[in-house]
């Protein structure tokens, strides 16, 4: 079957943006405002071609007509989530984390530090976790640890298990720890490096949307990391989502949020221990 050709200038309509703006909201909680059109329009082109449609009406009508929002939601949310990711990434949390949060934790009697990355991305935050902890645990044999790191986009936790990135990604490891733990990679001359296989085992995959009502994540967690996520979110989805974290979360144990994000007028069970850091009472 030919491929149809996607028409240059065809616009969505803003009977078409407002149905797609409402399926992300319900389907993720990400806002689609407005000002999102262009960007929408632009991302969603090659699912046009992926899909054989020529027009934003067509593909429209194939997702709310004719039953294609089953196969493509999946896709839909991975065009227009942002993935921005960086080791080490607001360094201060992890500072944090090796000074403070796991003499803690140990300190209190837990010897199996149980860790979550809830939007974890391409992999960078959950492999800088996996850092921190294999140097905490590393001289201490009674010590155990793991690391979840979900993700709604498919498309991101593909790249996160095979841990393969440009070279200028990892510049913010420390060299000791890139000596340790960042290896060259198997094709040269890409400018690639991949983290050690060793590393790579410590940490959990897995597809999670923040949006369902219960996190099938075990035993509870003595760390939740969810940062650079809530900005996305509008006030009542912000309480839920917080609250469904503070579920999976320890007494003691400890969450970390975005910088540039705020719990203040939420009725959770945490106190600030740092900036965005909270412990839960």
């Amino acid at each position: 079957m030919s491929m149809a050709a996607v028409q240059a200038g065809d616009r969505i309509s803003k009977r078409n943006f407002d149905m797609l703006a409402r399926f992300i909201y319900d389907y993720s909680g990400i806002k689609m405002p407005p000002t999102k059109l262009t960007m929408l329009e632009g991302r969603l082109r090659r699912r046009l071609r992926a899909t054989n449609h020529s027009t934003f009406d067509d593909y429209c009508d194939f997702l709310f007509n004719d039953g294609g929002l089953e196969q493509e939601a999946i896709y839909l949310i991975d065009v227009v989530t942002t993935n921005k990711t960086d080791f080490f990434r607001e360094a201060r949390h992890f500072d944090f984390m090796q000074a403070v949060a796991l003499p803690a934790l140990v300190n209190s009697g837990i010897r199996t530090i149980r860790t979550w990355s809830s939007a974890c991305s391409t992999g960078a935050e959950p492999y800088t976790m996996a850092m921190v902890l294999a140097e905490f645990t590393e001289a201490r044999s009674d010590l155990k640890y793991s690391i979840l790191a979900t993700d709604l986009s498919t498309d991101v936790l593909q790249t996160a298990r095979r841990g393969i990135y440009p070279q200028d990604l990892v510049q913010p490891v420390p060299h000791d720890l890139q000596r340790k733990y960042v290896m060259t990679a198997k094709q040269p001359g890409r400018g690639e490096v991949r983290i050690s296989p060793k590393l790579r085992g410590k940490v959990g995959f897995a597809r999670m949307n923040l949006m369902d009502e219960k996190y099938p994540v075990g035993d509870v967690m003595q760390i939740i990391f969810c940062r650079n996520v809530l900005i996305y979110f509008d006030k009542p989805t912000q309480q839920g989502v917080l609250s469904r974290l503070c579920d999976c979360l320890a007494k003691g144990g400890y969450m970390f949020i975005g910088h540039s994000e705020s719990i203040t007028g939420f009725d959770l069970p945490l106190k600030q221990v740092s900036n965005t850091v909270f412990q839960k009472t």
